[in-house]
């Protein structure tokens, strides 16, 4: 990636209002609770009428509300009690050099612990097999009604590779987004691949993909409208010929994750379906801070790996959550393959990792495999798999709250482009 220097946009976020009426905000981990939800937090299962313990204090005492996570915090505290993030208010700084895993401390060590606080997605109708979203235009049509910005796969020179990339890109708005989203637009433009899988896009997120110049060589799956009526939300990016697109939500997703499917045309080479999806998530929220939803995620995989398996060739590449001694082997049908395991073996291939990414060395120590490609190929062969995103953004850093030798202290960090690593797959014909 160019090694040019960005200039530092400062996000401001104003702070939500108050919620409607009609549903109400968890007092232990924040979740939006449906009205429907009158008795307990759906997610930590708090009583509604219960005060958090964490943010027990008299009425009239003063508050700060988090950038974050938007919990209230009161002013003794210097960082969020929920989510870690830093209060308006300054502190000395503690260098990046000066940090290491043994001066951290925290009282949970559980994978659900480390991630950005759940946030409710807006659940989707789920399509019907045969409807289809037009990915250029406004109506709903049927499959083979569609007409996609990529070339048809009769047209052109045959394509001598097809490269994917899948990432998820990080909702966190206030942590630089606009120029984290850019650096992966660089990447983009660097490693230009044909399809892109993309996770927890928000709409500011889709707003600033699309007014970049990289966008206008791709169709996406997403209509505009529908951008600005999700929480966060997958998608898939087609550079090639996109025939049609669908978005089938899972029958057990309390955070309302979903299948996104495309067949794309590829010039002078067989049809592919590409899927992706973002599956059910460790939840960081008392009381225990140990919501792992691992019988959620093993039903999601094989609900997608049903509707998938019938396909000659399709790739599936997304944030899949997944932990192999907790969840198992990924449910694969026979013929199906786990792309890192085939061309990297013995290679752990942590996408998520406090060690390898600085701009997370302010967590509690964590390294996962969480995003990952499936691959069934008849025509197509396996050509190679990188992760990309590794760089940090020249010039930026931020500054995260955490305790230190006993001391609270503010960490400056580098800024990447997501807390994930993307991963690139290279296909050949055979």
């Amino acid at each position: 990636m160019s090694a040019t220097r960005f200039f530092r946009l400062l996000t401001t976020l104003a702070m939500s209002s108050s919620s409607s009426s009609s549903s109400w905000s968890c007092t232990k981990c924040t979740f939006l609770n449906s009205p429907s939800q009158k008795l307990n937090c759906m997610i930590c299962l708090t009583p509604l009428s219960t005060p958090s313990p964490l943010s027990a204090s008299s009425s009239d005492e003063p508050k700060w509300a988090c950038k974050g996570c938007t919990f209230l915090n009161t002013y003794k505290n210097s960082s969020c009690e929920i989510c870690g993030t830093r209060s308006p208010s300054s502190s000395s700084l503690l260098g990046f050099d000066d940090l290491t895993d043994s001066g951290l401390e925290s009282n949970n060590n559980s994978v659900g612990s480390v991630f950005f606080p759940l946030r409710r997605c807006s659940k989707r109708k789920a399509m019907e097999d045969d409807d289809v979203i037009e990915v250029d235009g406004g109506s709903v049509k049927k499959r083979n009604e569609i007409e996609s910005k990529g070339e048809a796969s009769g047209s052109g020179t045959a394509l001598s590779c097809v490269k994917i990339l899948t990432y998820n890109v990080w909702f966190r708005e206030d942590l630089e987004l606009s120029n984290r989203m850019r650096a992966i637009g660089h990447l983009i433009q660097l490693h230009s691949p044909h399809l892109i899988c993309f996770q927890e896009v928000i709409p500011e997120i889709y707003e600033i993909f699309r007014k970049s110049n990289w966008w206008k060589e791709y169709t996406c799956s997403v209509l505009v409208d529908a951008s600005q009526s999700r929480g966060y939300y997958c998608m898939l990016l087609s550079k090639v010929g996109m025939k049609s697109s669908s978005c089938k939500s899972f029958r057990n997703s309390i955070m309302g994750r979903d299948l996104s499917v495309a067949e794309v045309e590829v010039p002078g080479r067989k049809p592919l379906v590409l899927a992706t999806s973002h599956l059910e998530s460790p939840c960081p929220g008392p009381p225990k801070w140990d919501q792992m939803f691992s019988r959620e995620r093993v039903e999601q995989a094989n609900e997608a790996m049903e509707s998938l398996r019938a396909n000659p060739n399709v790739v599936f590449g997304g944030d899949m959550n997944w932990d192999d001694k907790l969840d198992g082997k990924f449910p694969l049908p026979d013929q199906w393959v786990d792309v890192w395991e085939v061309l990297k073996p013995g290679d752990p291939g942590f996408t998520y990792d406090t060690k390898a990414n600085p701009m997370l060395s302010g967590n509690r120590a964590l390294q996962k495999r969480l995003d990952r490609f499936f691959c069934r190929l008849d025509d197509y062969k396996l050509g190679g798999i990188e992760m990309v995103g590794k760089e940090a953004l020249p010039g930026l850093s931020y500054v995260k709250e955490k305790r230190v030798r006993g001391d609270v202290k503010k960490l400056e960090l580098p800024v990447l482009p997501s807390d994930h690593f993307g991963l690139l797959l290279t296909l050949l014909p055979k």
